[in-house]
């Protein structure tokens, strides 16, 4: 009779579970072309390093991508001290793809994007244009370009890289179209708190429809004794902010970075792809709140092909986006390390 019972209570906890993951119908796993890339699917420049972009298509029906570039003189560690935002165009969301312009580079002075412009995100709402990047500061002490040639030289053991990293923190860019201008709130939109401390960055956001928008941001997990990052959630009722931080973390039993949501409104869920170091996840939620591991969970592990039949070495693979168009995803968009190269790859969503 116990038993009996207690499968009664149980049941409908059950039954539950599976109707929230039997919602869960997006796949496109097998559809990802990461076998056969060449280089029209590769964006570099020989003197410059690329990381991560942010696609979009504008009213001109040409794809805009917003990425993270900085000179290679600076080496691979110049990503937190010279970082700029950058703006290429493609007939195709797939490349290849053509610079046109810098956007945002640090603002210098004492501003909290006086250095560096990093890891964008290009979202189209109520008819503006939000660039969200990251950036850091040197607080309220001065520091020359040469200090911070010294510093991305150095690295992680430079006694200052702790205080730009310490520094970075989430904000915005608006315009009313995609060529500019661009204009800078002057304060970070969200700090850390609750289940992340220390920094706030690579954000990603998406708006429901309901007209709630949700902000992904990473931090440091508080109380670990470890590096870890925890990936947290906050609302607003504006793109702009103010956002509140929810208590739940979305990611905090393993170390994640990276994440880009959308939501579904045909299923009326949330997705977001982050990277686990040595994969692409994918995760979903159906209030924004609670997320769980989506139907398709590994969507690509550490290895590519090139069209030769070369494998693609690959030291780092990060910065995950999921393009979609017309609730359709087109595109996942990676940053790769490769040697003394990194680039941004895009890699066809195939039907």
């Amino acid at each position: 009779m116990r038993i009996s019972l207690l499968l009664i209570l149980l049941l409908p906890i059950h039954l539950t579970g599976l109707s929230q993951a039997d919602s869960d119908n997006l796949s496109f796993k097998n559809q990802i072309n990461s076998q056969n890339i060449d280089q029209d699917h590769i964006f570099d420049a020989s003197d410059f390093f690329h990381w991560g972009g942010s696609i979009i298509k504008g009213d001109d029906g040409k794809y805009h991508l917003f990425y993270s570039r900085w000179k290679s003189d600076y080496s691979f560690f110049g990503w937190l001290t010279h970082s700029e935002i950058a703006h290429a165009t493609s007939d195709s969301p797939y490349g290849p793809w053509k610079y046109q312009e810098t956007v945002l580079r640090g603002r210098r002075d004492y501003f909290w994007d006086a250095i560096t412009a990093h890891n964008p995100k290009i979202k189209h709402f109520n008819g503006k244009y939000y660039l969200y990047y990251i950036a850091t500061n040197f607080g309220k002490k001065s520091i020359t370009d040469e200090d911070l040639r010294e510093i991305s030289m150095v690295g992680y053991s430079h006694p200052s890289w702790k205080i730009l990293r310490t520094n970075q923190r989430t904000g915005v860019a608006i315009a009313s179209s995609l060529q500019g201008p661009w204009t800078r709130l002057d304060q970070p939109i969200i700090e850390p708190s609750g289940p992340i401390e220390t920094l706030t960055v690579n954000p990603a956001i998406t708006k429901d429809d309901q007209g709630i928008y949700y902000l992904i941001v990473k931090g440091d997990k508080p109380g670990s004794t470890k590096f870890e990052r925890n990936q947290g959630i906050a609302r607003s009722k504006s793109p702009e902010g103010p956002f509140v931080m929810e208590k739940k973390a979305v990611i905090d039993d393993m170390d994640t970075e990276d994440m880009s949501i959308w939501y579904d409104s045909s299923q009326k869920r949330f997705y977001g792809v982050f990277h686990a170091h040595e994969f692409i996840g994918m995760i979903t939620s159906v209030d924004g709140e609670n997320w769980e591991k989506a139907k398709e969970y590994i969507l690509l592990e550490k290895n590519l092909r090139l069209k030769e039949g070369e494998e693609l070495v690959i030291d780092r693979m990060e910065r995950p986006f999921i393009y979609e168009e017309n609730g359709k995803p087109l595109v996942l968009c990676l940053a790769v390390k490769s040697g003394n190269n990194s680039f941004t790859l895009f890699l066809p969503i195939e039907e």
